[in-house]
C-alpha cells in the first residue's frame, strides 16, 4: 500500500507518499488564503491509498477530507527518528511556530516545548527583518554570515525589533552586522528552548528555517556539537505522517 502524509502550515503545505518505508513521492506548495484548496490541488494526481494530516491545518483536512491527524510533534519524532536513526533532540523552526523535542532511546517523544503564540523566533520573524534592512530572504542568512562583528538586538517582539533595526540603520550601521545580531537573538532563543527539554545529541534542525546556513552555524557554535540537517528539512512531518499512517491497524 502506498500511504501519504501531507503538513499543512502557516506558510508552505508538504506531501509525502510512502511505499515499503521508502518515499515514492513528495510534493511542496504555499498555503496560501485557502488551505484546503491548495491541499486539494496538491493531492490531484497523486497515488496513494491512505492520507494522515499534520500541521496547524490538519482538522480543516480532517473535516474536508474526513482524514485522521497527529500532531506535529509526533510526526516529527518519527520523521526525524527515521530519517537519522539515533537522533536524541529536535529543533524545527517554521513560518509562524517553533518546536524543540527530545527523543528516548527508540525514538519516541518524550519532552517538548512549543512557542505558537507569537513570531519571535521564527521564520516569519527573520522574513520581516531581512525585508526591513532590504535583504532577500534567501541570501539573508549568507550575508549575516558576511559580517565582522554583530550589534545586539534587545527586543525579540517582532513590532518593536523592527523598530529597532529602521532606526539602527538610520543610524548608518553596518545592515549585516544587524542582520547577524538578529540570528544571535533568534538562536539564544532556540538554544533556551532545546537547554529545557535537553540538548542531547544527535541535534537535528528541521522546518523552513534549517535552510538558513547562518541559523546553522551559530547553533552548532552555541550548542558545542553538530547539528544535523536532513536534506529537506521542510518535509519531515509530512514523512512522520505518511509513516505513522502506514503503522495504523487497518
Amino acid at each position: 500500500m502506498r500511504h501519504a502524509g501531507i503538513d499543512i502550515g502557516s506558510r508552505t503545505i508538504e506531501l509525502v507518499v510512502v511505499k515499503d518505508g521508502d518515499i515514492a513521492a513528495a510534493r511542496q506548495t504555499d498555503t496560501g488564503f485557502d488551505p484546503m484548496a491548495q491541499a486539494k490541488e496538491l493531492l490531484n494526481g497523486m497515488d496513494f491509498d491512505r492520507i494522515m494530516a499534520t500541521g496547524y491545518g490538519r482538522n480543516l483536512f480532517q473535516i474536508a477530507f474526513d482524514a485522521p491527524t497527529v500532531t506535529e510533534i509526533k510526526a516529527y519524532g518519527t520523521g526525524v527518528s527515521t530519517l537519522i536513526p539515533g537522533a536524541r533532540t529536535i529543533l524545527d523552526i517554521g513560518g509562524q511556530d517553533s518546536k524543540a523535542i527530545a527523543l528516548n532511546a527508540m525514538g519516541a517523544v518524550k519532552k517538548f516545548e512549543m512557542n505558537d503564540r507569537c513570531a519571535a523566533g521564527t521564520g516569519k520573524f527573520l522574513e520581516i527583518m531581512a525585508k526591513t534592512l532590504g535583504f532577500e530572504l534567501a541570501e539573508f542568512g549568507s550575508e549575516a554570515l558576511n559580517a565582522e562583528d554583530y550589534l545586539h538586538i534587545n527586543s525579540m517582539c517582532t513590532v518593536f525589533a523592527e523598530s529597532e533595526v529602521t532606526s539602527l540603520v538610520a543610524r548608518g550601521e553596518d545592515r549585516r552586522a544587524i542582520a547577524l545580531g538578529l540570528h544571535q537573538s533568534v538562536v539564544r532563543r532556540a538554544v533556551g528552548m532545546i537547554n529545557r527539554v535537553s540538548s542531547e545529541g544527535p541535534v537535528v534542525f528541521a522546518g523552513g528555517v534549517a535552510k538558513n546556513p547562518c541559523m546553522r552555524r551559530l547553533l552548532e557554535e552555541a550548542l558545542k556539537q553538530e547539528v544535523f540537517i536532513p536534506e529537506d528539512p521542510q518535509m519531515v512531518g509530512a514523512l512522520g505522517a505518511a509513516l505513522l499512517s502506514a503503522r495504523m491497524v487497518t
